[in-house]
């Protein structure tokens, strides 16, 4: 059995429970306990969520986990030299420690992301760069494994991050099975993007999104202005005029960011070589999609696939 103790903190975040939930999930898969999980704090009882409503906990004590996932919440999370104590102990008798969003200033506090790789939510990623200049903040990131400290993205991220483990102590077959039954895709690259080109655009009217639709579901077309206009039953010169006030982009600069999306997503599922990449996206050719990647992610196609290949190998 799989044990597993999940440090809360004084308005702490609801939403990190979903991996807990992920877990229970993997019991009904396997048909058995895999894992066990306790709810700690400081004090133990009480402790309150974000949301005005308490769960009970048990105090930091001597019991050793095979696996430490610490809680966040909407702000950075209070750290007193007993959580910190209590990490470090952790570091050292788990066989891993997981800090998904905000708790990953937990264990930077306690020193034990010094050197390492590291992600957060992207909302506070400079902020913990800037805190522990020592830790390797990627915060393009779903999740990232650095030895045998995990460390996710917010909110949702935090189901991946308990899926990749999943995965890795009951193999893949467990991990999507316990996605399907959370109506989940089965589980994000690591190294996927926290980001998604249609949320930045955020166009408003129904034109303009079935446009950006239209264009998403045809990467391999020219999509030229005419083409997107058409779409969204507009002139080329209302279209343009409109989609650039949605969504403070022109046309051409939107299908780029989206075909770079999809680009980098079939590089991280690493089935297809960067040629056949190039032509499913809309590129044409790898050097066209080496410069589009260059200008939006200021890294090129290899570095992204090498990046994803590390972090599969990790989890």
């Amino acid at each position: 059995m799989h044990t597993i103790g999940y440090v809360v903190f004084p308005d702490f975040q609801l939403m990190g429970f979903a991996a807990v939930t992920a877990f229970e999930m993997a019991n009904l898969a396997l048909g058995e306990e895999a894992y066990a999980i306790d709810l700690l704090s400081e004090t133990g009882g009480e402790v309150r969520s974000s949301a005005g409503f308490g769960v009970l906990t048990r105090a930091f004590g001597e019991t050793v986990y095979d696996t430490v996932m610490i809680g966040s919440g909407a702000a950075v999370p209070p750290v007193t030299p007993a959580v910190t104590a209590f990490a470090r102990d952790a570091f050292d008798t788990a066989r891993r420690v997981a800090a998904p969003c905000t708790g990953a200033f937990v264990l930077a506090e306690a020193g034990l992301l010094e050197g390492r790789r590291a992600t957060t939510h992207w909302a506070f990623a400079r902020l913990l760069r800037e805190r522990f200049p020592a830790i390797k903040v990627e915060e393009d990131r779903i999740f990232i494994v650095d030895g045998n400290v995990w460390t996710s993205a917010g909110m949702t991220a935090g189901i991946d991050l308990a899926l990749a483990m999943i995965e890795k102590d009951h193999g893949q077959a467990v991990a999507r099975d316990v996605a399907r039954k959370l109506v989940v895709y089965h589980r994000r690259a690591g190294g996927q993007s926290q980001f998604s080109a249609l949320l930045e655009m955020d166009p408003k009217s129904d034109r303009i999104q079935r446009s950006v639709s239209y264009a998403k579901a045809n990467l391999r077309n020219v999509l030229s202005v005419e083409e997107l206009a058409d779409a969204a039953g507009l002139s080329a010169r209302q279209f343009s005029r409109a989609f650039r006030s949605e969504t403070g982009q022109s046309p051409a600069k939107a299908v780029e960011t989206l075909r770079v999306e999809a680009a980098r997503m079939l590089m991280e599922q690493g089935r297809h070589s960067m040629d056949v990449i190039a032509v499913e996206t809309g590129f044409a050719d790898s050097d066209r999609m080496r410069r589009a990647f260059l200008r939006t992610l200021g890294q090129p196609p290899q570095t992204i696939r090498r990046n994803a290949r590390r972090d599969l190998a990790a989890t």
